[in-house]
């Protein structure tokens, strides 16, 4: 049985903190698809679309890796794409206790498994909410931007 992960989040921008966890998630699974998710309740700096590219082109040549979006619950989406896994990750005691919450949520409503993975070091402080901030005034936020390989 393959082993699917989706890999949900607004990603407004996706960030070498994201591309982390996905690069450390891919020993784990054998797809992992990035769910661009649209939440009508955050000011999006991105249209949708625009992020699907961006990580699409980024991992352009990855057979093992799938962009798309969505607007609905995440278990709902996994039972679309086959997937048994969410894969997240964590940089604080309070993104632990956010995502515990919604793990068990997840597992009573759909028996997915949420695969929760630290946050490399170096990636801790960079947030996309951070990382917008510097965009809106004009900052370089180069270094917190994954390049394509």
């Amino acid at each position: 049985m393959k082993k699917i992960a989706i890999f949900p989040g607004s990603f407004d921008p996706f960030t070498v903190g994201h591309a982390s966890i996905v690069r450390r998630g891919l020993p784990l699974f054998d797809e992992i698809i990035i769910a661009v998710g649209v939440n009508e309740n955050k000011r999006a700096l991105y249209e949708k679309d625009d992020r699907v590219e961006f990580i699409e082109e980024l991992y352009e040549g990855e057979p093992r890796i799938r962009v798309v979006s969505y607007s609905d619950l995440t278990i709902d989406l996994a039972r679309r794409e086959g997937a048994k896994f969410i894969l997240r990750g964590l940089r604080s005691v309070k993104d632990f206790e956010y995502e515990r919450d919604i793990a068990a949520m997840n597992q009573r409503l759909g028996d997915i498994e949420t695969i929760l993975l630290l946050t490399e070091p170096e990636y801790q402080s960079i947030s996309s909410s951070v990382v917008r901030e510097l965009i809106r005034f004009g900052r370089d936020v180069s270094d917190f931007l994954p390049k394509k390989q």
